[in-house]
């Protein structure tokens, strides 16, 4: 009987033992499913890991400006400023067309009325250029790529706009007026005044954003900062003249100006040299490729207007010398820097962090 017993005790010990080998393989199971939960847990997070890398490093700065083990965000541009820049590159394309198109009529389709064509052409041609300037500037993801475009224009407008209330009465205002061109002239004055107070408004939002400016990576020749701040000079020169004393400065304009148009090609050669003043504190082919576009577009337009109204322009004047010696430098300044800017430089740009 006690073999019986102990046979009996071996029997249950087996049996315990065949149930904590269940229990084992339970565990097992139960184990493998976990593995295979956190397998199917990576591959969910693979992807999500795969889409948030290019933004983190999109937004990194260097490893020269961070600290051990820090990343710098870059400073983007705020929605705001993309839309102002987008929505003035539209008017400006409008503007355009009125005066390089429509050159002779004026009087219908512009908020007043140029006698010269040239005059109407040298402004339309300004215009198309800011087309450029302005649309590639709202196109940049970071703001030091598209902050070539903002100081220019915001003196533009302010200079523009105080033009126009000094010769108001020279407007296509009134009932002697279409109500197609009163429409026009009601619609320059509009945006002349909304454009610098929603430009300060977002400028403002725009300095406040998170983020630091990329490293420059595209440098500008020696030759290219000397011929930049001769430009910077005679612009600004030529542009407070024409503003503050036109009658005395359109003499010496290669063509006829009124006192109008006078003051209102001084506020083109105002926010030109504040570009160009611009170019040479971002000291970056990358950062000035709006403004180069800008540049070589202006040249061409220019040179097309004068092949248009040859006998306009004082060709053997010095005046008339100088205007064309300042179109070969804009065309080379904004070609070399245009080229300097292209994607091979990009390239090297964007592997260093931006």
């Amino acid at each position: 009987m006690g073999d019986s017993r102990a046979t009996m005790v071996d029997s249950k010990t087996t049996t315990g033992d065949s149930k904590a080998t269940m229990g084992d393989s339970k565990t097992k199971t139960v184990d493998s499913k976990a593995t295979m939960g956190d397998s199917k847990a990576r591959r969910v997070l693979v992807p999500r890991q795969r889409r948030e890398a290019p933004d983190a490093v999109s937004q990194a700065g260097t490893a020269s400006q961070a600290g051990p083990g820090e990343a710098l965000r870059l400073k983007l541009l705020v929605p705001g400023m993309r839309r102002l820049l987008l929505t003035a590159a539209v008017l400006v394309l409008l503007a355009g067309i009125q005066l390089f198109v429509f050159t002779g009529r004026t009087g219908t389709f512009f908020a007043w009325t140029i006698p010269n064509p040239l005059s109407a052409t040298f402004l339309g041609a300004a215009y198309w250029a800011a087309v450029a300037i302005e649309g590639l500037g709202g196109r940049q993801r970071v703001w030091a790529n598209a902050r070539i475009a903002v100081p220019a224009v915001f003196v533009f407008t302010v200079l523009t706009l105080v033009t126009t209330l000094m010769h108001l009465g020279q407007f296509h205002l009134g009932r002697q007026f279409g109500a197609g061109t009163q429409i026009v002239t009601v619609a320059w004055i509009a945006i002349y005044v909304l454009v610098p107070l929603l430009m300060v408004i977002i400028w403002a939002v725009q300095a406040r954003a998170p983020g630091v400016d990329p490293p420059r990576s595209a440098g500008l020749p020696a030759w290219m900062y000397a011929v930049l701040g001769g430009q910077a000079v005679v612009l600004l020169g030529a542009g407070v003249a024409l503003i503050a004393a036109p009658r005395q400065a359109a003499p010496l304009w290669p063509w006829t100006l009124t006192p109008l148009l006078a003051q209102a090609i001084g506020a083109w050669l105002v926010s030109l040299s504040v570009a160009a003043g611009q170019a040479l504190l971002e000291r970056d082919a990358r950062r000035l490729r709006p403004a180069a576009v800008g540049y070589v577009l202006l040249a061409v337009l220019l040179a097309i207007a004068l092949a248009r109204y040859p006998h306009l322009f004082a060709w053997h004047s010095a005046s008339g010398i100088i205007y064309l010696i300042f179109l070969a430098s804009m065309l080379l300044t904004g070609a070399a820097g245009l080229a300097r800017g292209l994607p091979r430089s990009s390239r090297g740009y964007w592997r260093k962090g931006a």
